[in-house]
């Protein structure tokens, strides 16, 4: 994307219908670290990398707890991601002060949707630069959905938004139709699995990446980095057992050396 006379305003359009500065925050959330989220009948998964802008700082938080039942995890600008969560946290408080009852996870991704709508029909605001995977649980069962800065919001079973994100969303793609019976542990792994497809080569340990579970009867909860780390260990043996077998299959099959002709 380059400058044109159509996006200094985000309240202007082009002879073709679009809103460039609402395009731009939409390339933003492609910029930031890798977000994966993935849902069962029964539990929701969230999982990030955890990359730092240098060797010398800590890397910045991309999950967000918003409140027992409902936490968020961000691609783009995470002041952006931060304030929006922020937002969310009230809007469950309030809700749980007047109705003594858990916020539906719906009717916040609609609150959030309106919030960020605002802001492409203002000229005096911008849109927020970040994008959002909400996971949650209400009575209506797990939920997993995405919130765009254009105000649109999707369901989904499984998704990845973020920098080099296509990779997992493949892998999530061959795999989604078994995620519906599935336990938090098995979408642990299968977030872990998605989560290195992003990495391109680089190694996936505990201590790049945060994963966050919320299912029945288990509140919203981080996953500890030694448990992250030891399923990543088991995963590795797993693949490196695999590697063998499919190895010696292919010595097996290999057809024996053709006699000399005569």
């Amino acid at each position: 994307m380059f400058r044109n006379q159509y996006d200094t305003d985000v309240t202007t359009w082009s002879p073709a219908g679009r809103l460039f500065q609402v395009e731009y925050a939409m390339e933003a959330v492609k910029q930031g670290s890798a977000a994966i989220g993935l849902r069962s009948k029964t539990h929701v998964v969230l999982a990030s990398v955890n990359k730092a802008q240098s060797d010398l700082s800590s890397h910045q938080k991309k999950i967000f707890k918003v409140d027992d039942h409902v936490g968020v995890a961000i691609a783009g600008l995470t002041a952006d991601g931060r304030v929006l969560s922020r937002y969310l946290r009230s809007e469950c408080i309030n809700h749980g002060f007047v109705y003594e009852s858990p916020l539906p996870v719906s009717r916040l991704v609609v609150h959030l949707a309106d919030k960020a709508q605002v802001c492409t029909q203002r000229s005096w605001k911008r849109p927020y630069g970040v994008g959002l995977l909400v996971a949650g649980l209400d009575e209506s069962g797990a939920h997993l959905y995405y919130n765009c800065p254009s105000g649109n919001y999707f369901e989904y079973q499984a998704f990845a938004i973020g920098s080099r994100s296509q990779a997992a969303k493949t892998y999530l793609e061959r795999k989604f139709e078994t995620f519906t019976n599935y336990k938090g542990e098995e979408l642990i792994k299968d977030a872990l699995h998605a989560i290195k497809e992003t990495l391109q080569g680089e190694k996936l340990t505990g201590a790049i990446c945060t994963v966050a579970v919320v299912g029945v009867d288990e509140p919203f909860h981080f996953v500890d980095p030694k448990t992250i780390q030891e399923l990543i260990d088991s995963m590795e043996v797993k693949e490196e057992e695999a590697a063998v077998e499919q190895s010696d299959m292919q010595e097996d099959k290999s057809p024996d050396a053709a006699p000399m002709d005569i």
